[in-house]
Order: C-alpha cells, then structure tokens, then sequence
C-alpha cells in the first residue's frame, strides 16, 4: 500500500510539473523583443537571391542538351526515309529530317546567336559548334538548292525560305545570325545566303513612301513592331561586314520611323501594330514584340558607329523603353502577355528578352546598373524557373499575329515547343554571365543590389 502511495504521488507531481512547463504561453514574437526582419523569411514565387555563371551556365546546358538531339541536320526523302548525302540529284521528296523545331526560321535564328554567345561566355564549345555544324550544313546544300529554284521556282525546295525569301520573317534574323557566324571566323560560304537575304530587306521588301518597312496585311499600309527585330539587325550586321554606312543609316531610319507611329511615350512602350488608316488607334502593348523592338536597338547600338549621327537618338529610344518596362515587371520576375494588363498571363519569351537586353545595356554602360540591375538579375531568375529538368522551355505564348482586341492576346496558347523562347534564354543566360563576372550582386536588406 505504501509503495502504491508513493508511485501515486510521483506521478502527480510529474503531472503538475508538465502543466506548469508546457502550459506557459509562447513569448510573442514582435518588434521590441526581435529583428522581425532578420527573422521572418519572405515566401517568395521564385529563388530570389544571389546567382553565379555556374547556375546560369547549368540552366544553359539543359536547354543544350535538349536541342542537339532535338534538331537533326539532315535530308532525307519524305517516302522512304532514307538519308540523302547526293543533293545534286533531283529529288521531290527531299526534305529535312524532321525534329521538334525547324532550322531555319527567324526564331532560330535568334536560337544560333544565342548559341554562339553561350559559347562564348561559357568557354565550351559545344554551343557554338551547335550553330556552326548547321550553318555548315546550309553552306554546303544551298548551291544545288539554289540552282534547283533558278531551273524551276515552282518546285518543292527545302531552301526556300533562303533562296527566295518572301518577308522579313524569312529574311532579317536569319540573315543576322549568319553574319554573327562569319565574323566569327567559324564558317566559310555564308556570303551567298547572306547577300540573298540582304537583298530581300534592302530592295524587295514593301515600304512606306518614307521608306518604312512595312506590310499590307492585315490591313493595307500596315506596320509591324516586330518587323524592326526583323531587319534593323540584320543591316547593322551588315554594317559591320562591309563597312558600308547605307546599311546602319537604313537600320538608323527604320527605327526612328517606326518609334515616330508607335512608341507611346507616357507608358514607356510600344504598340504592337499601326494602320496607316486607322483613327483613333488601337494599342495593344503585346509583350513578345515590345522585346523585338528592345531587342532590335540593343543590337544595333552594339555594332553602331559612336560617331554615327542616329546613334543618339536611338540610345535615347532604348534608355526610355527600358525605363517604361521596368515599372511593369511583376512581383515574380516575369512581364504579362500584355504588358499592361497585369490580369493576363506571366510570358517566358518576353521577359528572356528583356533580360538580355537589361544585361546587355548594363554591360555596355548604356543602363544605369544601380537602377536596372536588380531588374535584369530578377528576371533571370523567374525565367531560369521555366526551364524544365529535360532543357524544355516552358510558358511561351506561340506564334501571334496583329490584333486589335484584348481577348485576341489573353487566350493566346502557349508551349515548351513555340520556339521563341530558346534563343532568348540561351542570349539572356549568357550575358547574364557576363553581368556576374563583373558585378558583384549583394543583398542589402536583404534586396538584390549591382555593385562593381
């Protein structure tokens, strides 16, 4: 009985002493008693922080090593599925060996610069071989294609697009990415491809009386804002080949002309289209061409005379559309589909192009790197999310013609295979790189911050 009384009185003493150490109320975390901001971390919608050329270089491969085996570079005749090697025979059936995208388009145009410059900026080769191996590839077909469409331009030719260019889509980025090729000393006969394209900018393509660039669809007299990504830097290219200034005063003027009917001051931005018949106008702020305009005068100040007389002002369009964007990225990194409409949807294509652009001009001293470096490290960051585990870019709006109504852009379809965005990622990551190397990124207050 005595041992049951003394188990009885040691359990409830451990009873009280629990209720009197678990019972007590938790201090309450608040601004007298801790650094709250220290403290609390931020749920953030992307890893928001510091970055380094091995993460960057990381996201790169992945987008690499999905699209070297993705994008063979091969003919084959479309029955049997054998492999041509013999181009010199007639074969109406031949065409590219097909893969997730096509080889020559202007989005892959954009995909070949990025690839060279990854390549650069990385120091493997692979990336740059990528370009070289296919601009090889079209050096060596394109006489007996050429010679095919010459005898017959009615026939089915996988060239077509290069030996009889129709639009500046056919034409400009393509046209660019050679240029960048040849320059680089990496392949020989590109000149013939890159004189036919040329060609079509300089003397086919419909112009205004001013001589502006344009279409006649899907209205007559008909301005394209991406159509400036399309032909100014293929002339600035062009420019730098042959040092002939017809080519940076024409890329000059396409600029200046389109900015004139388009940029919209009090938003920092441009529209996507303009009818020369239309009043009042419409203006949508599509985001895709806003980057081609952004993109378009990021490579023509690159390659521009400092002495050329257009130079200043085109700096002065860029700094200003820079400024515009800025006060539309969203809380996650991204820009929206339209960019002023923050109810439309975050788009992976745009804001790869801006980051390049804001790395770029930062890099080049044509962007504060104070105001615009978070800007730039920021949207990186969102679009490194977008990269999935295969190298697949993901959140790309597609292929997108003019409109004039909001729902015609909101409800625009996207996919890992609209093959916008791999150029722009492969460009973006790689002048990111260069950014890091020379800036040190910080956190003050836990802010991102550019410091030399």
């Amino acid at each position: 009985m005595k041992i049951l009384s003394t188990r009885f009185r040691l359990l409830f003493f451990a009873m009280l002493f629990a209720n009197f150490i678990y019972g007590q109320e938790k201090p309450k975390l608040n601004d007298t008693n801790t650094s709250l901001h220290i403290l609390l971390k931020p749920e953030y919608p992307v890893p928001y922080g510091k970055i380094t050329p091995q993460e960057i270089t990381e996201v790169l491969l992945r987008v690499y090593n999905y699209l070297e085996p993705a994008t063979p570079f091969r003919m084959i005749d479309s029955k049997s599925g054998a492999v041509i090697s013999d181009y010199s025979v007639s074969n109406p059936n031949v065409i590219f060996e097909p893969g997730d995208f096509r080889l020559i388009s202007y989005e892959w145009g954009v995909t070949y610069a990025g690839m060279l410059l990854a390549g650069e900026m990385t120091g493997d080769d692979r990336f740059s071989k990528y370009t070289t191996d296919r601009m090889q590839f079209f050096a060596q077909v394109f006489p007996f294609y050429k010679k095919t469409f010459d005898a017959d331009p009615a026939s089915k030719n996988p060239l077509r697009s290069v030996v009889n260019p129709r639009s500046l889509d056919d034409a400009g980025s393509m046209c660019a990415a050679m240029i960048k090729t040849l320059l680089a000393g990496k392949v020989e006969n590109l000149r013939p491809m890159i004189d036919n394209y040329i060609n079509h900018i300089s003397n086919v393509q419909f112009r205004l009386p001013d001589g502006t660039l344009a279409r006649n669809f899907p209205y007559p007299n008909t301005l394209w804002l991406d159509d400036l990504f399309m032909s100014v830097p293929a002339l600035g290219q062009m420019g730098k080949l042959t040092g002939d200034n017809r080519y940076f005063d024409d890329a000059v003027k396409q600029v200046l002309q389109f900015s004139k009917q388009m940029f919209v001051p009090e938003k920092g931005l441009y529209m996507h289209g303009w009818v020369q018949e239309m009043e009042p106008h419409r203006a949508f702020h599509w985001a895709r061409a806003n980057g081609w305009a952004f993109m378009a005068m990021a490579e023509l100040l690159d390659v521009l005379p400092e002495n050329h007389p257009g130079r200043a002002g085109v700096l002065k369009l860029f700094q200003e559309q820079a400024k515009g964007l800025a006060g539309y990225q969203s809380g996650s990194g991204f820009w929206h589909q339209l960019i002023d409409r923050n109810d439309s949807y975050p788009e992976t294509s745009a804001t790869a192009i801006y980051s390049y652009c804001y790395a770029k001009g930062i890099n080049r001293g044509w962007l504060d790197p104070v105001a615009y470096g978070p800007v730039a490290v920021l949207s990186w960051i969102a679009i490194s999310t977008k990269v999935n585990e295969k190298g697949q870019v993901e959140g790309t709006c597609v292929g997108t013609g003019m409109g004039f109504d909001p729902a015609f852009y909101y409800y625009r379809p996207v996919s890992e295979y609209a093959a916008h965005s791999y150029g722009p990622v492969l460009l973006a990551g790689a002048e990111m790189i260069r950014l890091v190397n020379f800036f040190k990124i910080g956190n003050m207050e836990n802010a991102l911050q550019l410091n030399k």
